[in-house]
C-alpha cells in the first residue's frame, strides 16, 4: 500500500484535460487536480480519486468501488454509476451531480455541500447517509433507509420508493414529491412537507415539529408520538388510528377513518368516522375536536 501510495503520488496528474481514457488499478487518479475528465472509463481500481480538488466529469463510466472519496469541489455531469462503484461518494464536499444515473448502494455517505440534480438510483439502499446541506431536484431513488441522519435537505421532485427514509434527519423542506415509504420521518427535527403524496403505515413517529402543508397521506396508525405536528389543508385518505399520544394542530380536507388518543391539540375535519378517546390515557379536555 506505502509503494502504491508513492507511485501515485509521483505520477500525480495536475491541470490536464483527461479525454477517452481508460483508467485501472488502485488509486488511478490519487490527488488529481484541476482536472477536466471527459468520456473516460473507470474499470477495475478502487478509489480512483481518492483526495482530488477541483475536478469536473462529465459522460464517464464508472464500474468499482469507492470513486470519490476525501474530495473537494467536484462537479459530476452525465456519468454512469455501475453496482460496483458501491460505497461511491463519501466524506465529500461541494459536489455537485447532474443527470446521473447511479446503480449502486450506499451512495452518499457523510459529505458536505452536495447537490443531486435529476439524478436516477435504482438502488439507493443505505444512501445519502450524515450528510450536511443537501439539494434534490427531480431526484428519484429506490431503496431504504435513504437520508439517514442527514440535515439541512431541500428536495423539489422526488420521488422515492423504500422505506424509513430521513429518519433522524433535521431541517429538511420537501415539495412536490411523491413518497412511498413505510416509517418514514422517523425521530426527525423541523421537517415541513408540501405539496406531496405520501403513503406507507406509522408516518412520522417519534417526530418534533413536523408541519405537512397541501398533502395527500395514505397510513396505517400514522401521524403518533409527535411532538407539534401541524396540518394545513391536507387529506388523509385511508388513514386510520392516527394522531396518537401527538400534539396536533390540524386542518384536515374530507374525512378521517379513525383518530385515536391525541394528546393535545386540535383537530378539524369535515368529519371523523370513528373516534378513540381512553380517559385512562389521554386527557380529552387537552383536545379540541371541530367535525365540520
Amino acid at each position: 500500500m506505502e509503494k502504491n501510495n508513492r507511485e501515485n503520488e509521483i505520477n500525480r496528474r495536475v491541470g490536464e484535460n483527461i479525454t477517452r481514457e481508460v483508467l485501472t488499478g488502485e488509486r488511478a487518479l490519487f490527488r488529481g487536480k484541476d482536472l477536466v475528465i471527459n468520456e473516460c472509463i473507470f474499470e477495475d481500481g478502487e478509489s480512483p480519486l481518492k483526495e482530488s480538488e477541483n475536478i469536473d466529469i462529465s459522460a464517464s463510466l464508472f464500474r468499482w468501488k469507492y470513486p470519490i472519496w476525501y474530495s473537494r469541489n467536484v462537479k459530476v455531469k452525465e456519468c454512469s454509476f455501475f453496482e460496483m462503484a458501491r460505497a461511491g461518494i463519501w466524506y465529500t464536499d461541494n459536489a455537485s451531480f447532474t443527470d446521473c444515473m447511479y446503480e449502486a448502494p450506499k451512495g452518499f455517505r457523510r459529505c458536505k455541500g452536495l447537490s443531486l440534480n435529476n439524478v436516477s438510483f435504482s438502488n439507493a439502499s443505505e444512501t445519502l447517509w450524515h450528510c450536511d446541506g443537501v439539494e434534490l431536484v427531480n431526484v428519484s431513488a429506490r431503496g431504504d433507509y435513504f437520508g439517514l441522519d442527514t440535515n439541512n435537505v431541500r428536495a423539489k421532485g422526488l420521488k422515492l420508493f423504500g422505506n424509513y427514509c430521513f429518519d433522524g434527519s433535521r431541517n429538511v423542506v420537501i415539495e412536490d414529491s411523491q413518497l412511498l415509504s413505510k416509517d418514514s420521518f422517523w425521530n426527525t427535527e423541523n421537517v415541513t412537507v408540501r405539496n406531496t403524496f405520501i403513503t406507507g403505515e406509522y408516518l412520522g413517529w417519534n417526530a418534533k415539529d413536523l408541519t405537512l402543508e397541501n398533502c395527500k397521506i395514505e397510513s396505517l396508525q400514522g401521524l403518533c408520538y409527535i411532538d407539534n405536528l401541524v396540518l394545513r389543508n391536507c387529506r388523509l385518505v385511508n388513514t386510520t388510528l392516527a394522531f396518537e399520544y401527538s400534539t396536533v394542530d390540524a386542518q384536515i380536507s374530507g374525512k378521517v377513518d379513525s383518530v385515536l388518543n391525541p394528546k393535545g391539540g386540535i383537530i378539524r375535519a369535515d368529519h371523523i368516522d370513528e373516534l378513540i378517546i381512553e380517559k385512562d390515557k389521554v386527557d380529552p379536555s387537552a383536545t379540541k375536536i371541530i367535525v365540520r
